[in-house]
């Protein structure tokens, strides 16, 4: 069966809302949130509560939102799991993906249930009557589905064949089940081929880029602590989407999901792919350091989370280059001996006192509101 390859003369289109020459890619929709085509990079996680504990399961979709979450994954693993998505589903501020493997029943309820997304691989779900269900199921409500390959969890055959996970192994395994699902008249899917080895994530997601029009989940699967998943999460997503691919993203941590998403998000918007966010730019200190800017950065990053504006903000920490970078920012600081100057689009405003930094820094922020060109302005 013929896949939707993607054509030489058609490879890459640019798009006025993105700094990269962007990968054209048919456009899905999960619930609301739309993947694909020239649509905004959407920032999802997985919850990681036991989904049968509905109240834990909302109160971290909650926290993911907060922190500006798109979309949420959640196992349906049980029939607890089963029972429970609905509630959630009905609940969540944002569209909620059922993460299945293997038992059929599950995506049934998940899809029953009104989820916006369903995770499987057609061919680990049995019989063919049993990927018909499913799928006709999910194409009845308009529901897409990403087919997930893993370099950890390549078929038998397919390994035997390649020897070890390699990109064509992720490739020929992916497409393998998209040719289940296209078999069945189904083709609203999103793909991702992940793997904790960086190169090979970043090879294998080129050549479905290259091959394909189906939209593409980036992550790298199991990228570990949140220090060294951080890294290896921007380096390997952060590659792809500066050669314009990706459509939506998971970084993989073990931590909270919500830092998942703040990470996610400082991804995006190193790329200048995430416009509505405050940013904060500071120096890394050195010997001149004459206030306590490690504290007062910390403070500041917990007070903005959740705010929604697109602000630079710029805090340094000595009169060197202080001044000069500070007045270049939207709103920033250079400090001295115990005090801190403030600038407002490179005007002096006022002196502050060390201790009161962050409180004017966020009062800035919050009167600072997007023009008619999205960008920022600040109310006197």
């Amino acid at each position: 069966m013929d896949l939707p390859v993607l054509s030489s003369n058609t490879a890459a289109e640019p798009i006025a809302t993105f700094p990269f020459r962007r990968r054209r890619a048919k456009q899905v929709l999960v619930g609301a949130v739309p993947i694909g085509g020239n649509a905004p990079i959407a920032v999802q996680s997985m919850t990681k509560t036991k989904t049968a504990d509905v109240e834990a399961t909302l109160a971290q979709i909650q926290r993911c939102a907060d922190a500006g979450a798109d979309i949420m994954r959640v196992t349906v693993n049980d029939w607890e799991a089963a029972e429970a998505i609905s509630e959630i589903v009905r609940r969540s501020p944002v569209p909620i993906v059922a993460d299945i493997h293997f038992n059929h029943v599950f995506a049934l309820k998940a899809i029953e249930a009104g989820v916006a997304k369903v995770r499987i691989n057609p061919g680990n779900i049995g019989s063919r009557d049993r990927i018909k269900q499913v799928l006709q199921a999910a194409k009845e409500r308009g529901i897409p589905i990403r087919i997930g390959v893993n370099s950890g969890s390549l078929e038998k055959d397919i390994l035997e064949k390649h020897g070890y996970p390699t990109a064509e192994a992720l490739f020929e395994s992916a497409m393998r089940h998209v040719e289940i699902a296209q078999e069945f008249g189904f083709d609203d899917i999103i793909i991702s081929v992940k793997s904790t080895d960086v190169r090979l994530m970043i090879e294998a997601y080129r050549m479905i880029a290259e091959r394909t029009e189906f939209p593409l989940h980036l992550g790298v699967t199991e990228a570990g602590t949140t220090k060294v998943g951080t890294i290896k999460s921007s380096v390997g997503i952060g590659t792809l989407l500066a050669e314009g691919i990706g459509d939506t993203i998971r970084v993989s941590l073990t931590d909270h999901p919500e830092e998942e998403v703040t990470v996610g998000k400082e991804i995006l918007r190193s790329l200048g792919l995430a416009q509505r966010s405050v940013e904060i730019i500071a120096c890394p200190t050195c010997g001149r350091i004459e206030v306590d800017l490690f504290s007062i950065v910390r403070q500041l990053e917990e007070r903005v989370k959740g705010i929604r504006k697109p602000v630079k903000v710029a805090l340094l920490g000595c009169v060197v280059n202080g001044p000069g970078e500070a007045s270049e920012a939207d709103i920033g600081i250079a400090a001295g001996r115990g005090v801190g100057i403030l600038y407002r689009k490179g005007e002096v405003v006022r002196r502050v006192k060390e201790h009161e930094i962050v409180e004017a820094v966020v009062e800035e922020i919050l009167n600072f509101v997007p023009d008619e060109n999205n960008n920022p302005q600040t109310h006197s």
